[in-house]
């Protein structure tokens, strides 16, 4: 049985109106498709500001680390060094007390040892024995006399007390020593006190 014409046209009408139809519903698909795009394009924006954010984070973290272990190693260093100076010069004081004892017991033996009396002898060799063991317990803890007669003034280690004309010996050397100075580690704890040739 065969279609009236107006029929067809209207089942070719509607066939027209299904395909304008989903070629919309196509462009629509690809359309949110591109959206979609775009917004992975946004996430991986994100993405890699994090990942900097993120390096410049470790970045200071890790010059935070190197400095703080120089810090440390630097406190080790000043911390080993005040433990040695504590040990070499913990005595100072004690030494500086004990240098009145050496010259009580120099004076006794200066004292004593133009006497021709026995007895007299016989304290001046104890006193001896005495000051030698003082001698070998100071060069123990590093303690060392400046005697400098006939050398150079050095306004380091001497402490001048007077000057003298002196013509045999050349300006500004010592003379003579009215007391010993002494030194703990090469530090000095004492000047020697000496008298010095003008110049």
């Amino acid at each position: 049985m065969s279609k009236e014409p107006h029929q067809e046209a209207a089942e070719q009408t509607g066939t027209a109106a299904e395909e304008l139809q989903d070629l919309e519903q196509a462009q629509g698909g690809a359309e949110s498709g591109a959206g979609s795009d775009s917004d992975q394009d946004i996430s991986l924006e994100q993405a890699l500001e994090k990942l900097a954010q993120a390096e410049l984070a470790a970045e200071k973290a890790h010059d935070d680390l190197l400095r703080v272990q120089a810090e440390m190693q630097n406190l080790r260093r000043r911390t080993e060094q005040d433990i040695e100076k504590a040990h070499k010069y913990g005595q100072e004081k004690f030494s500086a007390e004990l240098l009145s004892v050496m010259d009580n017991l120099e004076r006794s033996l200066d004292a004593a040892s133009a006497h021709e009396n026995e007895a007299v002898k016989a304290i001046y060799d104890g006193v001896d024995l005495t000051l030698k063991s003082f001698s070998d317990c100071f060069s123990k803890f590093n303690i060392e006399a400046v005697d400098p007669l006939g050398e150079p003034f050095d306004p380091a280690l001497h402490q001048a007390m007077s000057m003298q004309e002196n013509p045999d010996v050349e300006p500004n050397t010592v003379i003579a020593v009215m007391q010993k100075g002494y030194t703990l580690h090469g530090r000095v704890i004492r000047p020697a006190m000496v008298m010095v040739a003008k110049g």
